[in-house]
């Protein structure tokens, strides 16, 4: 590509909340032209590509104080953060997990910006083990990651500094929690494995040239840290042959076999094993291509359990020995269904977690391959868990829907009895709201599931403010989980919507594929026509309704409010990717090219994403609804750059009075780890910015 590049300053104009255009930032443009297929493509903005640059860091400043001045002047926003702050300020607790003598578990009193990390010994007295919260001052510093030695007596455990994929992990004495060698630094996506006590597998890159924030990765390698060694000496278990985008690899529970996965995009993966009871073993070879999704799961010695999309596009369990695993040898252990498979095992025991039109379905299986039973849940919604150690007597699973907040449940597997292990205490009455699954049509006749969810008595007059909400990419399932950010918008009489789109993992591999590539545009067909149904419906109205989503929702909604600016009255990317052309050039976005292909693909495949290209397809003297952008300055995973050359489009195009805001969290990624106190405030500020644009001068009437 042949390539130019001017880089211009931006000033700060003055701001205006009277009527009329809104005064923004003057964002300069520079004169970068691109060449595709000798098709010229203009890139303005692209400057602010440059994370490390004076100049974008001035203008993420001057954007945040418009966006900051203008969310201040909503006469409600401080009475909503106050009753969201008093819903959210509730206990937390997690499932407990055994690990040496000791019981371990997180808790969050309600308002911590991170949950501690707290242990009981056999006598059942309680202490802290990791507080997150003493990592930085202003709580930006999470955990990313914990793993314990086979007997319990050592911990590494990885911390995210401001949100970034970047990680460093901590090596201690998990009974006097002193620290026991030098920080390992540089590691990304990644888990981290141990081999019996002596040392742990971990995955990252090269660390790349440039910015650490957007340069591109693309070559995952595999380490052995041998406890007692230096990081610079750690072993390259695989990868340093033959680039792979991600790899990873984990050690079954008896720590007789290392398992590898290697892949290029995020679908499809190659897999091996390899034998750790034998020195100096060779890697073998399980299965060689990037065509289908597999995993080992578990062993009973030699006989390995593989969990595999392969001629199963709904999933399956198969067996194989060891000795010969290739996928010839494969055979059925728990066959394909209708509905789709996501299997654990613990306990001595096999469980079956099946998505079932977006919800959850359960049956437990022995090793034999012989059904149990199928488990009861408490309602319709979603159950995670059933995992853990082999000798363990008792699970623990989660439970949660949109109207229930997620509580924790024991469960005996001998008997199959649950009972309840913590209930949150919220302050939001769910037998006041319900959920109502519709099946619509999108526009090539498609059905599409759609979950509804409002106050009871919610009358259907086309006035309620309604967020619909959606994904549709990289098989990714939407099943029901509670939010207090979505109970506060809910007791303000707002109608929450959450479409099951066609790009998702919700009924297989089909459903996914239907949502890449050339079908793309099959996604944002479904969200349109979900938003149609809800209109039709009398659920909302234009007037009323908002469309968000982040990360490949946050394109959702770029490339729907481009297509479709009369739909909604307000549009909500957040942490979006936005730039369809340029999204394989920054850290990982290469391996998205299963789900998108990318403009150097082919002629037809570079005109097929400008088509729908949020960045590309905003349009002067269009009136686009109410905009707040979101996304952090730390984002390594969709960098910012996307969001700030969308919103650059949207302040110069934009036509009437509709502001288009865009809201940057200083020392925040794409969104794990972030601190309890800047969730609030931004669900605070999203709903806040969403109500106000609907005309409301106060929180809805109850």
């Amino acid at each position: 590509m042949k390539k130019t590049f001017l880089l211009m300053a931006i000033t700060t104009a003055g701001i205006s909340f009277g009527q009329g255009k809104m005064q923004y930032p003057q964002t300069k443009k520079g004169e970068t032209v691109d060449v595709y297929f000798d098709t010229k493509v203009s890139d303005p903005y692209r400057w602010l590509e440059d994370d490390k640059s004076a100049e974008t860091g001035a203008w993420v400043k001057a954007q945040n104080e418009v966006t900051y001045a203008y969310l201040d002047k909503i006469p409600f926003r401080e009475q909503l953060k106050k009753r969201m702050e008093k819903l959210w300020n509730y206990e937390k607790i997690g499932a407990p997990f055994k690990e040496g003598k000791f019981t371990y578990y997180s808790k969050n009193n309600g308002l911590q910006n991170q949950s501690v990390v707290y242990r009981k010994d056999e006598s059942g007295k309680e202490e802290i083990f990791l507080d997150p919260n003493t990592f930085s001052k202003d709580g930006t510093t999470s955990l990313g990651g914990l793993d314990f030695s086979e007997d319990g007596s050592k911990a590494a455990y990885a911390i995210s500094e401001g949100g970034s994929d970047w990680r460093k992990v901590i090596i201690i004495d998990a009974l006097s929690k002193k620290v026991l060698e030098d920080t390992l630094v540089d590691i990304k996506f990644s888990g981290i494995s141990w081999h019996g006590n002596e040392g742990f597998y971990y995955s990252s890159y090269d660390k790349p040239k440039g910015s650490e924030l957007s340069a591109k990765t693309d070559q995952h390698k595999l380490y052995f840290h041998k406890l007692g060694t230096s990081q610079k000496d750690d072993k390259v278990i695989f990868g340093a042959d033959k680039k792979r985008r991600y790899v990873g690899g984990y050690v079954t529970e008896d720590n007789r076999y290392l398992v590898i996965t290697a892949a290029n995009s995020t679908y499809g993966n190659e897999l091996y094993i390899k034998d750790l009871t034998k020195a100096n073993s060779p890697i073998v070879t399980i299965v060689d291509n990037f065509d289908s999704d597999s995993g080992i799961i578990d062993n009973q010695g030699s006989k390995l359990f593989i969990e595999t999309d392969f001629n199963a596009p709904n999933k399956r369990v198969v067996t194989v020995d060891a000795a010969n695993p290739k996928p010839e040898n494969w055979k059925d252990f728990i066959k394909e269904t209708k509905d789709i498979l996501s299997p654990s095992t613990g306990a001595g025991y096999f469980f079956a977690n099946y998505t079932k039109d977006a919800v959850s379905f359960l049956q437990q299986y022995d090793y034999n391959g012989k059904l149990v039973r199928e488990i009861k849940l408490p309602a319709v919604g979603t159950a995670g868990g059933f995992s853990g150690k082999k000798n363990e007597k008792i699970l623990y699973y989660s439970f949660t829907n949109y109207t229930t907040p997620g509580s924790i449940y024991s469960f005996e597997p001998k008997s199959g009895n649950s009972e309840i292990y913590q209930k949150p205490k919220v302050d939001f009455k769910s037998e006041d709201y319900e959920s109502k699954q519709v099946f619509y049509t999108s526009k090539d006749g498609t059905k599409v599931p759609m979950i509804i969810t409002y106050k009871k008595g919610t009358k259907l007059d086309g006035k309620n403010p309604t967020i619909l909400y959606g994904y549709g990419g990289f098989n990714i399932s939407l099943t029901p989980s509670f939010s207090i950010a979505n109970a506060v918008w809910m007791e303000n009489g707002g109608v929450y919507a959450v479409a099951n789109l066609r790009g998702g993992g919700e009924y297989g591999k089909k459903w996914h594929d239907a949502g890449t590539k050339l079908q793309k545009q099959n996604v944002f067909d479904d969200f349109i026509a979900a938003a149609e149904y809800l209109i039709a419906q009398k659920y909302t109205s234009s007037d009323y309704l908002a469309i968000r989503g982040g990360s490949n929702g946050g394109l959702l909604v770029g490339a729907t409010m481009t297509q479709r600016p009369d739909l909604m009255k307000v549009a909500l990317p957040a942490v979006g990717v936005m730039d369809m052309l340029r999204y394989n050039a920054f850290t990982a976005g290469a391996g998205w090219a299963f789900d998108y292909g990318t403009a150097q693909d082919s002629k037809e495949m570079f005109e097929y994403l400008k088509g729908y290209s949020p960045v590309h397809n905003v349009k002067k003297g269009t009136h686009y609804p109410a905009t707040m952008v979101t996304t952090g300055d730390h984002d390594d995973r969709v960098v910012p750059a996307h969001s700030f050359k969308f919103a650059s489009e949207l302040q110069e195009k934009q036509t009437g009075e509709n502001p288009v805001l865009i809201r940057i969290d200083v020392k925040a990624g794409h969104g794990a780890g972030k601190s309890v106190a800047a969730t609030i405030q931004e669900n605070v500020d999203i709903q806040a910015f969403t109500l106000y644009n609907m005309g409301f001068k106060a929180l809805p009437k109850k």
